[in-house]
């Protein structure tokens, strides 16, 4: 009881409304107006101050909203993980991604996944690139997040998630800037800048080096911020995905479009999941992966 009364007095809360409220909890306004005033009533003190048709919150009712939250949030962890420990589930869903990789595609697909089937154990883990293939392989993984770096495989279901272009940021001040495109052969004596992770950089560099096609010397950076500190500082230029067709100019750098023979270089960020894989959840998590992507897209 107590808990259906704080999840009602949370929704009038949420939508400034018992009409409202009462729809989203599927109940009558009047079942959610007498629950509240039983549970002033249990309290002993008023939560909501009534004026005509509104109403504002008192300080105990502000107190109440939050540690309420709280409290329910708990109480439906510790439901959920009691029925994983007494209810055959079947078999749980482990989601691999790229170490680099900062959307919100993928977070937002959890979320969604999670809602709709709650009894699911969903484990996730990044790494690069060779890690996640190799996790893949082993079967340590349902299903991977990460970028084609090889022809697909016919093992394999290859779903391209997003094609991105590759730019490179230069110095607002370098003779580059001037540039509003830029032919990846005449970078091949330039200094690139690479974000890596100590084991990532021999895979990172024969990357770039031999399937984008940059010829010259590479250096290091453990995040964007400090490889872009070292673009800044004339230090050399940083690749980079982003949007097809167009710049972007800030203050300190320039995006300028990289190419190679006249042509924009792509990138394919792309879900990954055996064939053999018989886990149910896989195939329903790379719907709702590529919806997310779909809905990101400009």
């Amino acid at each position: 009881m107590l808990l259906r009364q704080m999840k009602y007095f949370q929704s009038v809360v949420e939508t400034g409304s018992f009409t409202e409220a009462a729809e989203q909890c599927f109940v009558s306004q009047s079942a959610i107006s007498q629950a509240i005033s039983a549970l002033e009533s249990e309290l002993g003190t008023l939560l909501l101050e009534r004026k005509n048709r509104r109403f504002s919150l008192t300080p105990a009712g502000e107190y109440f909203y939050r540690r309420s939250l709280s409290i329910t949030a708990e109480l439906e962890q510790l439901m959920r993980e009691t029925r994983h420990q007494g209810t055959d589930i079947g078999p749980g869903l482990c989601i691999g991604y790229l170490s680099s990789y900062t959307g919100e595609e993928l977070g937002r697909a959890i979320s969604a996944f999670s809602q709709e089937n709650p009894l699911v154990k969903l484990e996730s883990f990044s790494g690069n690139h060779e890690d996640l293939y190799e996790a893949l392989i082993s079967g340590k993984a349902d299903l991977v997040l990460n970028d084609q770096r090889r022809a697909f495989a016919d093992h394999c279901h290859n779903t391209i998630l997003r094609r991105s272009q590759y730019f490179v940021e230069v110095s607002i001040n370098s003779p580059l800037a001037k540039l509003d495109s830029i032919e990846i052969s005449e970078l091949k004596h330039i200094l690139c800048v690479l974000v890596a992770g100590e084991n990532q950089e021999k895979e990172e560099q024969r990357f770039f080096r031999d399937i984008i096609g940059f010829g010259g010397e590479f250096l290091f950076a453990r995040s964007l911020r400090e490889a872009r500190v070292l673009v800044i500082s004339g230090r050399g230029v940083l690749p980079i995905e982003g949007r097809p067709g167009g710049t972007y100019t800030g203050a300190t750098f320039k995006r300028i479009p990289l190419l190679r023979k006249g042509e924009t270089i792509l990138r394919n960020t792309c879900a990954f999941r055996l064939k053999e894989n018989t886990n149910p959840y896989a195939e329903s998590f790379e719907k709702m992966l590529l919806q997310h992507f779909e809905d990101r897209s400009e």
